[in-house]
């Protein structure tokens, strides 16, 4: 018997410490190098969202690495005071201050695209495999249902509902109790009538 299978679960929202010890990681990574491991906050950011605009701003950091090499390179003292070594440190730390801004951008953005803040989500309800009370999808139709999501924040109080209104169960059960007792006297009769005949 085939069908659609389980459900994929939903992913697992990466715990808010684990966020934000790895985003002052690599924004401290960026910044204390002076900017020459820059170029590491944006693959992250490129390897966590998949991007193809992420995977060209990490190629444009690295280009741009490689234009304050080429400055740095051509400064002959030994403090980068020439205008070229000046230059290079400026490309260099302003490199490092975008890559680390960018990549606190791209996380974020894709973390709250992923879990949007105050819901979390729940998981898919139990597929019915052709069971007559559930319709039954088209065999061939592919679909993933989305889990619906429950908000974080603080439920209303509820308020009990009453249950609903019964019957009287003793009315019911007196008329049962009469029929039976008028089935009682006629069979008697009956079994009287029988009784005299022989």
């Amino acid at each position: 018997m085939q069908g659609h299978g389980y459900a994929p679960p939903p992913p697992q929202r990466p715990s808010t410490g684990v966020l934000v010890v790895l985003r002052v990681i690599f924004v401290a990574l960026a910044i204390l190098s002076i900017g020459f491991l820059a170029w590491v906050a944006p693959l992250r950011a490129a390897i966590v969202t998949r991007r193809p605009a992420d995977w060209w701003i990490f190629a444009g950091s690295l280009v741009v690495l490689g234009i304050s090499f080429a400055f740095l390179s051509t400064d002959h003292t030994d403090d980068f005071s020439s205008p070229n070594g000046n230059t290079g440190m400026i490309i260099l730390l302003l490199n490092a201050v975008a890559c680390a801004g960018y990549f606190l951008y791209a996380d974020i953005r894709h973390h709250h695209r992923l879990y949007p803040t105050g819901y979390l989500p729940t998981p898919a309800p139990a597929v019915n495999y052709g069971y007559p009370h559930s319709p039954s999808p088209s065999p061939y139709a592919a679909t993933h249902p989305q889990p619906p999501v429950i908000p974080l924040t603080a439920p209303a109080p509820h308020t009990p509902v009453p249950p609903p209104p019964q019957r009287p169960a003793p009315a019911r059960i007196d008329q049962v109790r009469a029929e039976l007792d008028e089935l009682s006297d006629y069979l008697r009769k009956r079994d009287g009538r029988h009784e005299d005949g022989r």
